[in-house]
């Protein structure tokens, strides 16, 4: 820590920002402010020493380098700190002096990490990289149309080799399958895209669901009906802009936002929820849309934001209702099931209903709750620079997931069911997906006596 005399004041320097609409937010001195000011604070509590690279990096370089003076770090030692965050958001869970937490400190060191992001993206553009994992809805439109080569590529060592070299995708990162047909095409063939606005709830099925796992979209559909849901589809839903954000790219962030909203709200101001698959997407619609975007779009976000929910949140709450299925016909494998917590959905602070849902099938135990991250945040675990961090970062919870000794696996995080895959040798099923299967005659025929998936 600085000299008493010296020592830099914790708290907010005029240039304090979160908010891209101020104009402060954007100019580089006041930035770096505010960054000393948060390895100021940070440096003096040592909290959050755990969750990724970025803490360790800042204490070493104030231990080792420079005296412990914030003062003296270049601009390439605040750049690996920056570089260590992949935004699971748990330092600011565990933060005491947040503006959550209206503390005087008004600290909330992910959104500073965004902020530094975004005001280094204006100065050197977008990389093929940001651009390529920024939008993954053209990356799953360019995969249909390439009619299964991109899945071939994927799985061929030359080309991942070249992909790496060319894109700085880790060549032994495990990429997810597209999906041939869309969610929300498969849907429409279905009778299942609402004609007009209305039902209880309409599904955000994410970009992942809609381009990768269509299955695990009809799994939620299928719990949810189950217990007499009106849950509607609406055809045309973009990526909610995490990918784009986690690189800084707040454009593109709020082009994607703006046509979700086109097409949500209307549910909405008929009295719907919007049920989000993956907790990623509902954490940055419920509390970054609102600040994020700009004008007219903020104030719609604004209005979105409080009926975002989670599915199994949504379907938890209709738990004491009649209509609330217990006519399970089938249970998992040995009953016992290993539960990953994601770190986007503590953020969220709504607890774990998908959890407490498996309980209600019959015979089921949770062998263990695993809390730590596991690693693959977005899209940090597919880089050349994430990808071995990932595995460390997520080794507790590897770990914590094997000695559970359940058969079955589950994660709300269909980003986390890859990285189990990859680094822990079992692939974790979202919860509803556990539950639609549950209400099927030998909905677990093809788990029995299988180690993994």
């Amino acid at each position: 820590m600085s000299t008493t005399e010296e020592r830099i004041s914790y708290q907010p320097t005029p240039g304090l920002s979160y908010d891209p609409a101020d104009a402060r937010y954007w100019q580089k001195d006041a930035l770096d402010a505010e960054v000393r000011r948060a390895f100021e604070i940070c440096h003096g509590c040592r909290m959050c020493f755990k969750y990724c690279d970025a803490f360790p990096t800042l204490f070493s370089l104030l231990d080792n380098k420079v005296e412990a003076d914030v003062r003296r770090l270049g601009p390439q030692d605040v750049q690996a700190v920056m570089d260590g965050c992949f935004q699971c958001k748990l330092c600011e869970v565990q933060c005491p002096y947040t503006p959550r937490d209206k503390h005087e400190f008004q600290l909330d060191f992910p959104k500073l990490v965004h902020r530094y992001d975004a005001v280094h993206l204006r100065e050197r553009g977008k990389s093929l990289r940001d651009r390529m994992l920024g939008d993954p809805d053209h990356a799953g439109q360019l995969a249909r149309a390439s009619f299964g080569l991109a899945n071939a590529a994927n799985r061929s060592r030359p080309l991942r080799v070249l992909m790496e070299k060319t894109l700085g995708i880790h060549r032994d990162k495990l990429l997810p399958d597209f999906a041939s047909q869309p969610f929300d095409a498969w849907a429409e063939e279905n009778g299942l895209v609402s004609p007009e606005p209305g039902g209880e709830a309409v599904l955000f099925q994410t970009c992942f669901v809609q381009h990768n796992a269509p299955e695990l979209g009809r799994d939620v559909l299928d719990a949810l009906r189950a217990s007499q849901v009106d849950v509607r589809v609406v055809k045309g839903l973009a990526c909610c802009g995490m990918p784009a954000w986690e690189h800084g790219d707040l454009a593109a962030l709020r082009r994607q936002a703006r046509l979700d909203l086109d097409l949500l709200l209307p549910y909405v101001e008929k009295g719907a929820r919007v049920l989000s698959v993956n907790p990623t997407c509902s954490m940055i619609m419920r509390r970054e849309w609102p600040h994020l975007l700009e004008g007219d779009d903020r104030a719609r976000a604004e209005r979105l934001a409080p009926s975002v929910m989670d599915p199994s949140e949504f379907l938890w709450g209709l738990r004491d209702q009649a209509r609330f299925n217990v006519g399970f016909k089938s249970s998992p494998p040995g009953g016992r099931i290993a539960y990953h917590a994601p770190c986007h959905l503590r953020a969220q602070a709504i607890g774990f209903k998908g959890r407490d849902l498996l309980r209600k099938i019959p015979g089921v135990t949770i062998a263990a709750s695993v809390m730590e991250c596991c690693g693959h945040d977005g899209t940090f675990a597919m880089t050349v620079e994430g990808f071995e961090v990932s595995q460390r970062v997520g080794k507790k919870a590897f770990d914590g997931m094997r000695a559970a000794g359940a058969e079955v696996w589950a994660t709300d995080c269909p980003l986390a069911a890859l990285q189990f895959a990859q680094h822990a040798g079992k692939r974790p099923l979202h919860p509803l997906s556990i539950l639609a299967r549950a209400y099927r005659e030998d909905g677990f025929a093809d788990l029995k006596g299988k180690g993994d998936r």
